[in-house]
């Protein structure tokens, strides 16, 4: 199923998303009763490593991170393949190819990656590459920089060996034909303005990386640049308390600098999930129209417990932890 389909047609139950060495625990118990029944299984969940997890319904990607960490391999190496599955799934409309384009027709990708070094790579604004998370990797450990832009990070791709595609599918063409009709863009709450897929893997070694790669905010303007590839913004990691990723507006989590204060009010003593809270509602206390838009964070600490949160139903967490890959609905502040 199509993640978009999902997410419009799915009645998620909001339940809160923590994965601790004790058992999940309701903190609203107004909603404990339907809960309990859809996470009985999970709430016995023991915080545990390897894990993954990773924003919306991404099951083969979590899978093939999973994979590769049973191989013994590094968090970095099943980050970059766990996001390349969706960054290769044409159908998603919100990775790599089959991405929904800018105003302009042109789909134009964001990505980046952290290792547990805490070194970053980067690509905004990147065409015609499929794989902008492999290419964040290799700007990260093969040149003095961070981040490339536009045309000159599809350059650099294709002189390191990366084929130029068209990443605009049939299906996306069509849909930015049929958007193009309308007189007012407003993006739809879930759809238009998440489009990101942001992962996070603890490895055996304990050790801690993770990547975020997406299209970006459908028919944005051309040559804007939302939080996804932006360290602190989509996603920070510091191998010492944990790491954060971010979906939704962009905007709003760049003014709030959202995933990087996470892993700071973990490293306060604030467990994943009170921290997603708290970067929730930064978000809520500065922006009135926080209605109009949906922004979700996850997040996992050193010891593998994970949390998730964001402003209205229908966001989901791929949980990967003790063999079991789990689609989980992530508990929600805009209940009226």
């Amino acid at each position: 199923m199509k993640r978009r389909t999902f997410i419009q047609n799915a009645s998620l139950t909001g339940i809160g998303v923590v994965a601790g060495a004790a058992a999940l625990s309701c903190k609203d118990e107004k909603d404990s009763t339907t809960q309990a029944s859809s996470r009985s299984n999970s709430a016995a969940m023991i915080a545990t490593i390897p894990v993954v997890i990773a924003t919306w319904n991404v099951p083969t990607s979590t899978a093939k991170a999973w994979e590769v960490l049973q191989e013994g391999k590094s968090a970095l190496e099943a980050i970059e393949q766990g996001c390349m599955v969706e960054e290769a799934n044409a159908e998603g409309q919100s990775v790599g190819i089959g991405g929904l384009p800018d105003r302009d027709g042109k789909v134009t990708l964001d990505a980046c990656i952290m290792n547990k070094h805490g070194d970053y790579g980067a690509v905004v604004c990147m065409q015609n590459i499929v794989h902008p998370i492999s290419v964040a990797r290799k700007v990260m450990e093969d040149t003095p920089h961070v981040i490339f832009a536009g045309k000159g990070a599809e350059e650099y791709a294709v002189s390191i060996g990366f084929k130029r595609e068209n990443l605009l599918t049939e299906s996306s063409k069509k849909a930015w034909e049929k958007w193009r009709k309308t007189s007012l863009y407003k993006p739809i709450i879930n759809i238009e303005n998440h489009d990101t897929i942001g992962m996070l893997a603890i490895d055996k070694n304990g050790d801690i990386s993770g990547g975020c790669t997406t299209s970006g905010l459908a028919y944005k303007m051309a040559g804007r640049v939302g939080d996804s590839a932006i360290i602190g913004s989509g996603l920070f990691i510091d191998n010492e308390i944990g790491g954060a990723t971010a979906t939704g507006l962009g905007e709003e989590v760049l003014k709030t600098v959202g995933s990087f204060l996470i892993v700071e009010l973990m490293r306060q003593g604030k467990s994943p999930q009170e921290a997603c809270e708290e970067a929730i509602g930064r978000i809520i206390k500065k922006t009135p129209v926080f209605k109009d838009f949906q922004v979700g964070y996850i997040a996992v600490n050193k010891a593998g417990e994970t949390g998730a949160y964001c402003i209205h139903e229908g966001f989901t967490m791929m949980q990967y932890q003790n063999n079991e890959n789990e689609n989980i609905p992530v508990d929600f502040y805009n209940k009226a």
